[in-house]
C-alpha cells in the first residue's frame, strides 16, 4: 500500500487543475476583457485555449491533435507504470514525488484534449470530432514582457513575443517536478544506485 500516498499527489494535482479550469470557464470571459490583476500587470488571470502542446505548438493536420492526445495518454501509461516500478525498488522519495507531479499533471491536460471538446465545446471548428480535440484551458499570466523585437535581432527581429505562456495548475506541476529532478538529480541517482546495491548484496548473502 505504500504506493497509495505518491499516486494520491497526483490524483490532487489533478483534482486542483481540473477544478480551477472549471471555476475560470464558468465565471470568467476569454481573452483580456476578462483578466484579472492579481499582482498589478506582472501577474493576472487571463483565460486563454491551448489547442496544441506547449506554447500553443500545434502539429499540422486535422488529426494531428488526436495524435498528440493519443501520444499523451501512452506517455501517461508509462510515466504510471515507471513510478510503480520506483515504488517497488524503495526510490528515493524526493524522485518518486516528482514523478507523481509529472503524472498528475500530465493526466490533467489530457482531461482537456480527451473531453473538453465535448463537455465545454471547446473543439476547433475545423476539428474532425469533438473528442480527443479539446483545447487545454489555461490561465495563470505572469506578464514579465511583450512587444516587437527590433528589426537587427537576428533570425526573431521584428516579431511579436510574450516572454512568459500563459499556464495552468498542470504545466506548472510537471514544471516543478521536471526543475527539482534536474537540480537534484545527482541526490536522486545515487540514492537509487545505493538501494540497488544493497538489494544485490541481500540477494548474494
Amino acid at each position: 500500500m505504500n504506493y497509495i500516498k505518491f499516486y494520491l499527489i497526483s490524483f490532487a494535482v489533478i483534482v486542483l487543475d481540473q477544478t480551477i479550469k472549471l471555476l475560470v470557464h464558468y465565471n470568467m470571459d476569454m481573452g483580456m476583457m476578462g483578466e484579472i490583476h492579481v499582482f498589478g500587470d506582472i501577474f493576472k488571470l487571463h483565460y486563454t485555449l491551448n489547442p496544441g502542446m506547449a506554447f500553443g505548438v500545434e502539429l499540422g493536420s486535422n488529426y494531428g491533435k488526436i495524435v498528440l492526445t493519443m501520444f499523451r495518454l501512452m506517455a501517461i501509461v508509462g510515466i504510471a507504470w515507471y513510478l510503480q516500478q520506483l515504488i517497488t525498488r524503495n526510490g528515493h522519495k524526493g524522485f518518486l514525488i516528482c514523478m507523481a507531479l509529472i503524472l498528475g499533471g500530465a493526466v490533467g491536460n489530457v482531461i482537456d484534449s480527451v473531453f473538453y471538446g465535448v463537455y465545454l465545446g471547446n473543439a476547433p471548428y475545423n476539428a474532425p470530432t469533438p473528442w480527443f480535440n479539446g483545447q487545454v484551458i489555461d490561465m495563470f499570466y505572469l506578464d514579465i514582457w511583450e512587444g516587437l523585437l527590433p528589426t537587427w535581432v537576428p533570425i526573431l527581429g521584428g516579431q511579436y513575443y510574450s516572454l512568459w505562456p500563459i499556464y495552468n495548475i498542470a504545466d506548472s506541476s510537471i514544471f516543478v517536478g521536471v526543475l527539482l529532478i534536474l537540480v537534484f538529480q545527482k541526490r536522486f541517482i545515487g540514492t537509487e544506485i545505493s538501494n540497488t546495491e544493497v538489494e544485490e548484496i541481500e540477494v548474494r548473502s
